[in-house]
């Protein structure tokens, strides 16, 4: 390509990259009994040329999870596993994020279902901010169309707190570089934030303010973990997982949310810009707050580093970044079917290679994990 901004080194944290092109947290469901697998250590290494990879979303407990096969970290053979995948990543001269958000190292909260397996393994209910259900609701591995349940509103959050600190020094053991908070795509932390999901009267809900209290108490926990190597991910449109709020509540509860979040001296904050795709439909309504999410809160990040997401490009990154409006991109969907990415964005080589959507994700019934996984092809050079 013809600039070469996206190349350039950049700290964040206490960490120095070797580019600007990141490689987005991507659920690909191979974990065998939720144990990270040498099969994943080879999917890994072969997308080392990012700057910085974010690992998949990382259970901290079997409760909270849509995925049968989500890799954990809540035991030592979890962090041994993770410490086999992280130290050759390092070997091959790329840094590693772990992607956390709750029991999800990432929490799905009320878009879990009582049926799934994990959920059933953990033994207690589907729970979210309050007992309201989102809309939508189809499960790979429970029959027909299901749907979401209303859950049960949490009691109290300080557990969930803690219980992301536990994960964060887990993820510290196994040698993670940071953690990166899913404060995005209607999982829990958005659920706090969001005021169509969140009808608390408590300390946790209500004013803009108290919706903010979960996702920045979590970081406050990740930060006296990991310091300075922390980050958040956030998609103000909303959309996907049934949560939207109006205008100027979205740009009154985000603006606030950033600004606290920056205080707290994170390595870099993700936005998720607004996409087709998550902007979803229900009663002929399109669910997303449509707006410009890098002018609306770009002001407000000061002294993070900025990565833009959600239907980049590499060509259009490379303007961004060179214009000083973004500090660095991830990309998402690209990563899974081109294991070179950054290699062919430097060599001007397309990126064509044809996705495997029957094996985007697996279950049981299938033989071979690596199909659709560590089976694309490389660029000729």
């Amino acid at each position: 390509m013809a600039g070469k901004a996206l190349f350039k080194p950049i700290q964040i944290g206490s960490i120095t990259l070797k580019n600007r092109i990141g490689m987005s947290a991507l659920t690909r469901n191979r974990a065998e009994n939720t144990y990270p697998t040498e099969l994943m250590k080879e999917y890994y290494v072969q997308r080392a040329g990012a700057g910085l990879i974010v690992s998949e979303g990382i259970l901290v407990s079997r409760q909270g999870t849509e995925w049968p096969h989500a890799p954990g970290i809540w035991d030592d053979k979890h962090v041994a596993g993770w410490k086999n995948i992280v130290d050759v990543v390092h070997e091959a001269g790329s840094k590693i994020y772990a992607q956390s958000c709750n029991h999800h190292f990432f929490s799905v909260g009320r878009v879990a279902h009582p049926d799934a397996p994990e959920q059933k393994l953990a033994g207690i209910p589907v729970y979210a901010p309050s007992a309201i259900s989102a809309r939508g609701g189809n499960f790979r591995h429970i029959p027909g169309t299901p749907g979401y349940v209303t859950p049960t509103a949490i009691e109290d959050p300080w557990v969930i707190v803690e219980q992301f600190k536990h994960a964060a020094i887990n993820a510290k053991k196994a040698g993670f570089d940071g953690v990166e908070l899913h404060g995005a795509n209607g999982y829990l932390v958005t659920q706090f934030l969001d005021n169509t999901s969140n009808r608390r009267t408590d300390q946790w809900g209500g004013s803009v303010e108290n919706r903010s209290r979960f996702g920045l108490e979590v970081l406050k926990v990740l930060v006296e973990v990991f310091g300075r190597d922390v980050a958040v991910k956030l998609s103000p449109a909303g959309g996907y997982n049934d949560v939207g709020m109006p205008l100027q509540d979205t740009l009154d509860t985000y603006s606030y949310f950033i600004t606290e979040a920056e205080k707290l001296n994170l390595s870099y904050f993700v936005l998720v810009r607004y996409s087709k795709a998550f902007d979803i439909e229900y009663d002929g309504v399109h669910r997303s707050t449509k707006h410009d999410v890098l002018e609306s809160y770009r002001p407000y990040i000061k002294s993070a580093k900025l990565f833009l997401n959600a239907g980049v490009t590499a060509e259009e990154g490379e303007e961004l970044v060179a214009a000083g409006k973004i500090d660095g991109i991830f990309i998402g969907f690209n990563w899974i079917t081109h294991p070179d990415l950054v290699k062919r964005v430097l060599h001007g080589k397309a990126l064509n290679n044809v996705p495997d959507i029957n094996h985007l994700q697996t279950n049981k019934s299938e033989d071979n994990w690596s199909t659709g996984y560590t089976d694309y092809p490389v660029a000729v050079y």
